[in-house]
Parts: C-alpha cells; sequence; structure tokens
C-alpha cells in the first residue's frame, strides 16, 4: 500500500456518479467523520480509477480530507477503454482538455456543496500529473501537485484538443500554485522539459518544481511497480501532506 500510516478519523467510502456537459463521470468518494479539514481530486494515471486509488481515497481521508478520485477515460464506454498500457495510451490522444479540466471542476464543486470542504486542491499521478498542470492553469484550485506529470505535450499526444501545459500556465492570468514532482531517470519527461516548468513558475507565487535523483517513471504511487522507490516517496507524501495542510506526516 502506498499510504501506510492510517490517520485519525473514521471514513466513508462510496461509489458516484457526477456529470458534466452531459458526460456521466465515475468516480469514487472518500470522506472522514466530521468536517473535512480540505478536499482534494485526484486525477489517475492512464491506468485510470481501480482499487489502487480507492485506497489511496481512504487513507487520505482517514487524515481529515474529503476526496474524489475521477475516471479520466469517463467519454469512452468501459467496454471501449484499452484493455492494456499501450491501446489506454493511444486513446488518451482523443482527450478533450476542456472535458478533462471541466470534469475535475466539476470534482472540486461536488466536495465543496456535499462535504463543506473549506478549500480543494488537485492532485495527478503521470497522465493525471499532465492534467494537474493544465487544470492549474485555470486557478479553479487552491493548490496543483502533479506527480511526474508530462510539462510538455508529448508528440504521440498531439491533438487538436489537447493543449501543451506549459503553454497553458503561460497564458493564464492567475494559475492556482503548482507542486511538480519528478525523477532525474524519468524516460518520458525528459529534464529540459523540467526545467522549461521550472521557468514558467516562477511568476506562479508558492509554486516549487522537486526533482529526486535516480527517480524513474512512477517511483512515488504504486509500490508494486520495479520503479517504486520507497524513501522517495515517503518524502514525496511529506511535501504532499505539506501542501494539503496535514500536520502528521504519512509513511509509505
Amino acid at each position: 500500500m502506498s499510504l501506510d500510516d492510517l490517520g485519525p478519523h473514521d471514513i466513508d467510502t462510496e461509489a458516484i456518479e457526477l456529470d458534466y456537459d452531459g458526460h456521466a463521470i465515475e468516480a469514487w468518494h472518500a470522506r472522514p467523520e466530521g468536517m473535512p479539514i480540505g478536499g482534494l481530486v485526484v486525477i489517475p494515471d492512464v491506468g485510470g480509477l481501480r482499487p489502487l486509488f480507492h485506497d489511496h481515497a481512504a487513507r487520505l481521508a482517514s487524515w481529515g480530507l474529503a476526496v474524489i478520485v475521477i475516471e479520466p477515460f469517463f467519454t469512452l464506454a468501459p467496454e471501449d477503454r484499452g484493455a492494456d498500457l499501450d491501446a489506454r495510451l493511444a486513446q488518451v490522444k482523443d482527450f478533450d482538455d476542456e472535458l478533462v479540466i471541466g470534469a475535475t471542476e466539476t470534482a472540486a464543486d461536488w466536495l465543496v456543496v456535499h462535504d463543506d470542504a473549506p478549500s480543494v486542491a488537485v492532485i495527478g499521478f503521470c497522465m493525471g500529473g499532465m492534467y494537474a498542470m493544465k487544470v492549474a492553469s485555470a486557478g479553479r484550485f487552491d493548490h496543483a501537485i502533479a506527480v511526474y506529470g508530462m510539462p510538455h505535450l508529448p508528440e504521440y499526444w498531439k491533438s487538436p484538443t489537447h493543449q501543451d501545459p506549459i503553454a497553458m500556465i503561460d497564458a493564464a492570468s492567475n494559475p492556482s500554485p503548482l507542486l511538480a514532482i519528478f525523477g532525474t531517470e524519468d524516460a518520458l519527461v525528459p529534464m529540459e522539459w523540467v526545467d522549461d516548468l521550472r521557468a514558467a513558475l516562477t511568476r506562479v507565487p508558492k509554486s516549487e518544481v522537486v526533482v529526486y535523483e535516480g527517480g524513474e517513471h512512477g517511483f512515488v504511487h504504486d509500490p508494486s511497480r520495479p520503479t517504486h522507490r520507497a524513501d522517495d516517496a515517503r518524502d514525496v507524501w511529506r511535501r504532499v501532506f505539506t501542501v494539503l495542510g496535514i500536520e502528521r506526516t504519512p509513511s509509505v
């Protein structure tokens, strides 16, 4: 499991369905008993909504957060979603930024209305990290966290419905603060892209880019991956908890 330490709160979890622009969005909701200290929208990696992220949501909720994990492939019927990683990677090209950002903001609004979340952040991993950067450009969230997201749009995802994440941040009038996490050995994120993001964030207060020496893609959020690095992951979650206003840091 990714967050070994449970927090002090009892929690409730449930599958929910959101709606944005006529699209049904599958989602997983977890919340603590009592008032949450804040809300968090989670955008998964290309594997989508699955038990790994149910567990993340539950453990984050035990620390006082109201959490929604969205299914990023919501525009496709379940039977049409790629059955393996390569197929899903190919389908991302057909995503529409407006729809994914809108779905993420819809989840944030749900947390405010239904859970009385006093603030809402967003976190994403891999593809979801790329979208966390895009969402940050809209300025809706109190903070955005991108864990090995792509700062530039990869060639294989370029399409008329995709914009470049850094270009969106550059064009934004009031983007959300961004914590961006990378590893030096990430084959999907060249260090030149990380440098470009760091330069773009110089005008975005409370933003930070953190690079872990030796980290490969996927080193934080899924302990079953061979690239997982427990010590680095522990430090990443410490940083995430600080951004989210959680006083006690988890072990990973």
